[in-house]
């Protein structure tokens, strides 16, 4: 008994998890050595920290306070609206969206724009990466 109720929490647990294609895992790869690099100490990508730097206020590159849910809003399951174009953006989570977080250029163009335009600066490696994570755990 104990055996199946250990390969069924098993079984789910590989079922739903979340993970990046290869070329993704590739860049994330690049992102943690980066990491690495800029801090000794780092130990991996953090959703939390992700999620935390998501939702936090700054002044964005208009002078505004603004931050990653001003146009993706705090379900990432929903679509949300850019608020300087008012073009919809479709879901960011990749459980509803799964063309979410497939295609590199794609990734590293809109976090290079949504950096700029929220932090009104580039982010560096350990920014993205924990952002990435936090995204693709959605």
């Amino acid at each position: 008994m104990k055996k199946t109720v250990c390969f069924i929490l098993l079984t789910f647990t590989l079922l739903n998890a979340k993970e990046f294609n290869t070329p993704m895992k590739t860049y994330m790869e690049g992102l943690s050595t980066e990491a690495k690099a800029a801090n000794p100490s780092f130990s991996g990508f953090d959703a939390k920290r992700g999620e935390t730097l998501f939702v936090s206020k700054h002044t964005g590159k208009k002078g505004g306070e603004m931050s990653c849910t001003t146009c993706h809003s705090t379900n990432l399951k929903n679509g949300g609206q850019n608020v300087n174009t008012n073009k919809p953006i479709t879901a960011l989570a990749p459980s509803v969206n799964p063309t979410r977080l497939t295609d590199v250029a794609e990734v590293e163009k809109w976090l290079r724009r949504n950096f700029n335009d929220v932090f009104a600066r580039e982010g560096v490696a350990l920014e993205k990466g924990d952002v990435l994570t936090y995204i693709i755990n959605q």
